[in-house]
């Protein structure tokens, strides 16, 4: 039979973007507010279809969609597989970029040439990167998604972004190199670059090539943990994410994520128990990678005054709360860490919009401020009036300092994982399975290896480290000036960074069904079988009957 209409949702977050983006640019640079205007519209059908995709793949059932585009069966032609962690990752994607989009309108998609280009290629990879199940096809989206986030980092120029923007490029250079590397030893082993067709084929290698196997595993795991911005390869994170402009910044928030979703999906999809003497081989690398991550992102919060670098280096702390409890490998924490990934790149993404707002707030030089006004060698009143003249033209909102200071204590406590926000479900949730993983229901013993005690002991202290370093920054931006003029504030800046934090409370009030889904997705990633079978057993579709099940 036919496949039927809603059958083709599954190619719209790639292909509606690509084309969106290649209109754009026929449009030329005169026409800005008919691009920002197709913009948003695309941007929001692309919500729309992920909704529909999330409700899609929560069947109840562990089972995987499939669609292929050339209409030829894995392993032999390109293959989409959308699961419930795809799902997930492409509604947090058009949620950040939605966002991210409607902030830019008020200046920053006028700062440069092909904003809102760049905007929906960056888009096209990342949902590519989401959907494929084609190691080769993941390369592409990557490359994609890596070549339009050049352009956004330097999008508005300026010495501070073009050196930032340097040094992102040249890092990202090489992961890609390592990236082609890690594929060609893979397929060399294995004969196949189609992840479910390795899933099978991995635990079939001979044993004088199975050192080679593991070693391109590896080769393309340091690819990833570049970009998800691990230790010791994430020394350029901070400086590029805080020369980024804020709408730009807050959609990198979802890009370090994609590096953390690879290494989910392939660890426990080409390393679980079918694997052979490979199996589990990835797992201590993680945890322990994870944890030097979150040692470093919190001795870096700690070090850090500037806002864009703290937002940085809360990054590199979620990256690593990630990877650690990837590292783990156990269904329980896995559902936990999905949650805190949905809950911390909200709360990024709005930090990284509410920091340009915060600075509007504060008095020339106020950086330097350590202790006191006293500390200042300048004339307050003059600085003032300068801050004043150079606020961008817009309507005062009232209260506008009130609504600034509750967002950004919105933002410390979810990044700090205090209650009541969604920080705090997620952080306990987490703490709970790592402590006791056999699950409260299942009879878990509570008896824990060292490993487990170390992630507490560091997701206490970068909880209590963000709290000191937000809160130092809080101080000085909100309590310590005096006699400062009301900052400006345009109802179109203010309106993204109230609905992701809603979003985070929406999370919180709904913690148990979000637990749900998160654990039969978590399920659903530790038993792959589903996942394998879906795609290999997909056949093409046509009038003769051969259609997809």
């Amino acid at each position: 039979m036919m496949l039927s209409w809603h059958d083709h949702l599954m190619i719209l977050p790639i292909v509606l973007p690509m084309l969106v983006s290649g209109l754009m640019l026929l449009l030329g640079e005169r026409l800005t507010t008919q691009k920002a205007v197709v913009n948003v519209l695309a941007t929001l059908a692309l919500l729309a279809v992920a909704v529909a995709l999330l409700l899609q793949a929560d069947d109840g059932q562990l089972r995987v969609a499939v669609y292929l585009p050339a209409n030829w069966p894995a392993p032999f032609g390109i293959a989409l597989a959308l699961d419930r962690l795809s799902a997930i990752m492409l509604v947090l994607t058009s949620v950040m970029a939605l966002g991210a989009l409607l902030y830019s309108l008020a200046r920053w998609h006028r700062a440069g040439v092909h904003f809102h280009s760049l905007f929906q290629l960056q888009l096209m990879g990342l949902n590519g990167a989401f959907l494929t199940a084609d190691l080769f096809n993941l390369f592409v989206f990557f490359e994609i998604l890596l070549a339009a986030s050049y352009g956004l980092l330097l999008h508005g120029s300026g010495p501070q972004r073009v050196k930032a923007g340097l040094h992102y490029i040249a890092v990202n250079l090489v992961g890609s190199s390592l990236f082609l590397i890690g594929v060609a030893l893979i397929y060399g082993v294995t004969g196949t670059l189609n992840m479910a067709d390795i899933a099978v084929r991995i635990g079939q290698v001979a044993a004088a090539d199975r050192g080679l196997m593991e070693a391109g595993a590896a080769i393309l795991g340091v690819a990833f943990l570049i970009k998800a911005g691990a230790w010791p390869l994430n020394f350029w994170l901070p400086p590029s994410y805080a020369a980024a402009s804020p709408p730009a910044a807050a959609l990198f928030a979802i890009m370090t994520k994609v590096g953390v979703y690879v290494i989910l999906r392939l660890s426990l999809l080409m390393f679980g128990s079918s694997a052979g003497a490979s199996s589990g081989f990835v797992q201590p690398w993680i945890l322990y990678v994870g944890l030097a991550t979150l040692t470093f992102g919190t001795l870096g919060m700690l070090a850090s005054q500037n806002l864009g670098r703290l937002a940085g280096f809360s990054v590199i702390i979620s990256s690593g709360t990630l990877l650690s409890a990837i590292g783990f490998g156990q269904p329980g924490i896995t559902a936990a860490a999905l949650f805190y990934l949905v809950s911390s790149t909200l709360a990024l993404g709005a930090f990284f919009l509410l920091q340009e707002l915060m600075e509007r707030s504060r008095t020339f030089g106020a950086d330097l401020l350590a202790v006191t006004l006293e500390a200042f060698g300048l004339d307050r009143n003059a600085a003032q009036e300068d801050e004043t003249n150079s606020a961008d033209i817009g309507v005062v909102i009232p209260a506008a300092m009130a609504f600034l200071g509750l967002s950004f204590i919105a933002c410390a406590l979810v990044l700090s994982g205090l209650p009541p926000l969604s920080g705090f479900v997620a952080k306990f949730a987490l703490l709970t399975s790592v402590l006791n993983p056999g699950g409260l229901t299942q009879g878990g013993s509570g008896a824990e290896p060292a490993q487990a005690w170390i992630l507490l002991a560091l997701l206490i202290v970068s909880g209590l480290t963000t709290v000191v370093s937000l809160t130092r920054v809080g101080i000085r931006t909100f309590w310590v000036p005096a006699g400062r003029a009301q900052p400006r504030l345009r109802v179109i800046e203010v309106f993204p960074i109230a609905a992701m934090l809603v979003a985070g409370i929406v999370l919180m009030v709904q913690a148990q069904p979000a637990m749900r889904y998160f654990n039969d997705t978590a399920r659903a990633l530790h038993e792959p079988d589903a996942y394998v079978q879906g795609v290999l057993s997909t056949r093409r579709a046509g009038p003769s009957g051969d259609a997809q099940p």
